[in-house]
């Protein structure tokens, strides 16, 4: 039989939620594989600062809204907060603290993620190859992998998958180790722009030593949905396995009805983090990226990130006057 797009788009939502077999899906798997080249060479490189050069034209700041955010900050000024929202569709933009460097916690699986995918469509490795959890890539945190035996083999896509859907940090060490390691994925960050985000230690880094930035989170989320990084197939493979991740108290919790959010979280504790691709109702598009540090477990950190995204959310659902797009804009890093 052979397996339309679509097909195996479908097939995919039935394996994150867990009723698709994994013997199943090995025998489906290789037809829907890209076919296409890598596009790495067609990235756009970060200019006078600006992380979206080439990518998407910034326009504007949101005016109307960042005193609203700011007003919610005063509010909650025992945190410590960094975040950058992007209307795809106008370029305006809302930066406080975009390119401050904070701890990644698990969302620096989300560029993981896009890694794997980009050698999936150069050949480097399959959906359907078996890796096997050794002992050295075990670790604790989030996940169920830890509890399973050494020695134990899970497809390609079984790890990846659990690596975002649970944020399983023991399949991320199976995903890092299989891409080359920790400093071949740092070089390929640099080679996307990625200024803020680095890969210090294995999962599950409690203490917070990966960093990255909203800015770096929201340009990989930039060049993924403007394909830039990987084929239009990966793409969506990509974005489909972001849509099923489990948490959704941060961001997705102050979205309205019918928004879909294509997302990954992160949480260790004194710092919360949450980055993702918003789909409105209306057809709208916005990256939302923001990470929060907040006196240990503090459920107000999550209560802030909820109503920092009713606000983006709410601003963005309305019409907004679009003035020329100032290509010339920079930042200051």
């Amino acid at each position: 039989m052979q397996l339309t797009h679509k097909t195996h788009i479908f097939k995919a939502s039935l394996l994150l939620s867990g009723v698709f077999s994994a013997f199943l899906w090995g025998a489906t798997v290789k037809a829907a594989i890209p076919s296409s080249q890598p596009v790495q060479e067609n990235i756009p490189q970060v200019t006078n600062g600006n992380q979206f050069a080439g990518v998407v034209p910034l326009n504007s700041p949101m005016q109307e809204l960042e005193p609203q955010i700011k007003a919610l900050m005063h509010r909650y000024s025992f945190l410590d907060t960094g975040m950058f929202f992007l209307d795809l569709e106008t370029g305006n933009y809302l930066d406080i603290g975009g390119d401050r460097v904070f701890p990644a916690a698990s969302t620096i699986k989300l560029p993981i993620l896009v890694a794997f995918f980009q050698d999936l469509d150069a050949g480097k490795v399959s959906l359907d190859e078996k890796l096997t959890m050794r002992s050295d890539l075990v670790t604790g945190g989030s996940g169920e992998m830890q509890y399973q035996r050494v020695g134990k083999k899970y497809t390609a896509l079984e790890t990846v998958t659990k690596m975002i859907v649970i944020s399983d940090n023991t399949a991320t060490n199976m995903i890092i180790d299989r891409l080359g390691g920790i400093a071949k994925l740092n070089q390929r960050f640099r080679s996307w722009g990625l200024q803020d985000t680095v890969i210090r230690h294995l999962l599950a880094d409690l203490r917070g030593t990966n960093t990255s930035s909203s800015e770096d989170m929201a340009r990989v989320l930039a060049l993924l949905v403007n394909d830039k990084l990987v084929s239009s197939s990966s793409k969506e493979q990509v974005l489909d396995i972001l849509r099923h991740t489990k948490t959704r108290t941060l961001l997705p919790a102050g979205l309205g009805k019918g928004a879909v959010i294509a997302h990954k979280t992160g949480d260790i504790g004194f710092l919360i983090g949450n980055a993702g691709f918003v789909t409105m109702p209306n057809g709208k598009h916005y990256l939302a990226a923001i990470y929060v540090k907040r006196p240990y477990k503090d459920s107000r950190g999550r209560d802030f990130i909820r109503q920092v995204s009713h606000l983006v959310y709410d601003y963005l659902s309305h019409p907004h006057p679009v003035a020329s797009v100032n290509s010339s804009h920079s930042f200051t890093r």
